[in-house]
């Protein structure tokens, strides 16, 4: 079977965002092939053709997402080595781009009903990310415990994410960018003053 083919990709499309619309009310485990395939508008036949079980699908989603959620962290470092928040352009920023681009998924990861296992599973992802990115910038800090260091990091991320998700995403990623630079600026200023 062609992944690229047309009638593949827009059968995949509708099963994701009927994944989406049922996890908005039902936990993944609750959710049938029948119903997943109703909201889909396909036949479980169609859906069998490309995934084994609802499992499945949403192991897919979130491949997916959690591939661009890294495509877009490690965007800053595309053209330098280290990041030095004084002079970090917030344009190139991406992490908000990324979240507004899924936001139907994220929408479902802060709601206080889902299962915390979506936010520990993006919560991880990011302190991934950042231990990866950031035991570079902090050797040489013997006094700093670095995997404390990227909780606290990760952590205050998400704390940006569920706020902006609570305020019903009305801020543009642009904003966003704006504000996590001027964040990480005075952390910057307060932990090595010139």
């Amino acid at each position: 079977m062609n992944e690229n083919d047309l009638r593949v990709v827009k059968t995949k499309q509708a099963l994701h965002q009927a994944l989406l619309a049922l996890l908005k009310v039902k936990t993944l485990e609750s959710i049938s092939v029948s119903a997943l395939c109703r909201e889909a508008g396909i036949n479980r036949g169609t859906f069998y053709l490309h995934y084994k079980d609802v499992g499945a699908l949403f192991d897919e989603h979130l491949h997916y997402l959690l591939q661009d959620l890294e495509e877009s962290y490690y965007e800053p470092y595309r053209h330098v080595s280290r990041i030095n928040p004084s002079h970090l352009d917030p344009t190139t920023i991406r992490i908000f781009h990324h979240v507004k681009k899924y936001q139907p998924f994220y929408e479902i990861v802060f709601d206080k009903k889902s299962p915390l296992s979506y936010y520990y599973s993006l919560l991880m992802k990011i302190k991934s990310l950042m231990q990866s990115s950031s035991s570079d910038d902090l050797m040489g800090e013997s006094e700093l415990d670095i995997s404390l260091v990227v909780a606290y990091q990760a952590n205050a991320i998400m704390g940006l994410l569920i706020q902006w998700s609570a305020d019903g995403f009305v801020r543009s990623p642009e904003y966003m960018n704006e504000q996590l630079a001027n964040y990480l600026r005075i952390q910057h200023k307060t932990i090595s003053p010139e």
